[in-house]
């Protein structure tokens, strides 16, 4: 091997070392740290403490055997949603912790030990993965929807997300935006050395098909889709009432499709092949009428 054929390997080499980084992507961190430790056990120590208190209450209020035997399925059930949503508490109290230490921000930093952005990145996106988790494996169909909003996501229970991953900082949803199965959506993530956090907004009536990939900063426009295995780039702008498709996504065609949401229905005579519209009512409270 000559000289400059080792020069040429050690150069690629050191190109490939600056853009390796130990952990997969920005939501599976690969090592659960001491740091981390010290925030799931004191969760998980505090919840299961509400839940033999439970237990003991039932015990000491309850003396027939008898009784307790029958409400036994019903405790093991009360127990477990018990032990979900004290977690969820619990845990919004240590990420309101961790914020007052470091608040969040958007930028771009370094992702190595000992740069602040980079440490209290990943602990704020560990313990909110560990209450999605658990939510998750609930049966309740709007308690995803519920934790995100509980630590602090814009979104409403007419926007869905068919399990998929969604961050859950620095994203907006508008009103029944719908998120496919399989898709990403990240408001951060790492790029060779570099941590990327940027705001995402999704406007009303927004559809990301499944397995596709939303990258910080993208802004979705009203009544937007973008096609299933499809992606972003960072800080791209889709323009309202478009389909896109592709990596990155480029126009596809317009979505004539979409209509303005409001006091009147368009109705279809198919064997006229006409279209008309009829007024109706709307069951909605006087507050949220700006929002038709």
């Amino acid at each position: 091997m000559t000289e400059e054929t080792k020069n040429s390997i050690n150069k690629i080499t050191q190109e490939i070392d600056e853009f390796t980084i130990d952990f997969t992507t920005s939501s599976a961190i690969s090592r659960i740290t001491i740091k981390i430790l010290a925030i799931y056990l004191p969760i998980f120590w505090f919840s299961g403490i509400l839940v033999g208190t439970i237990w003991y209450g039932i015990e000491y209020l309850i003396e027939s055997w008898i009784i307790r035997m029958f409400i036994i399925p019903l405790m093991i059930v009360a127990s477990w949603f018990t032990f979900i949503f004290a977690c969820a508490l619990f845990g919004k109290l240590f990420l309101i912790f961790i914020n007052l230490i470091h608040k969040p921000k958007e930028g771009i930093f370094r992702a190595e030990k000992g740069n602040t952005d980079f440490e209290f990145w990943c602990l704020r996106t560990e313990l909110k993965k560990l209450i999605i988790w658990l939510m998750n494996n609930c049966p309740l169909p709007w308690i995803d929807t519920w934790a995100f909003r509980w630590f602090g996501t814009k979104i409403d229970f007419t926007s869905h997300l068919y399990d998929a991953w969604v961050d859950m900082e620095f994203i907006k949803f508008g009103r029944k935006v719908t998120v496919g199965q399989g898709a990403v959506v990240m408001s951060s993530m790492v790029v060779g050395k570099y941590l990327i956090i940027k705001k995402v907004y999704f406007d009303d009536y927004a559809v990301i098909g499944g397995v596709s990939n939303i990258s910080p900063g993208t802004i979705i426009g009203k009544d937007t889709v973008i096609g299933a295995f499809s992606s972003t780039n960072l800080n791209q702008l889709l323009e309202p009432g478009w389909i896109y498709f592709g990596i990155p996504g480029i126009k596809l065609k317009e979505n004539r499709y979409a209509e303005s949401r409001r006091d009147i229905i368009t109705k279809r005579d198919v064997d006229d092949e006409k279209k008309y519209e009829v007024e109706h009512d709307v069951s909605i409270d006087e507050d949220k009428k700006h929002l038709l």
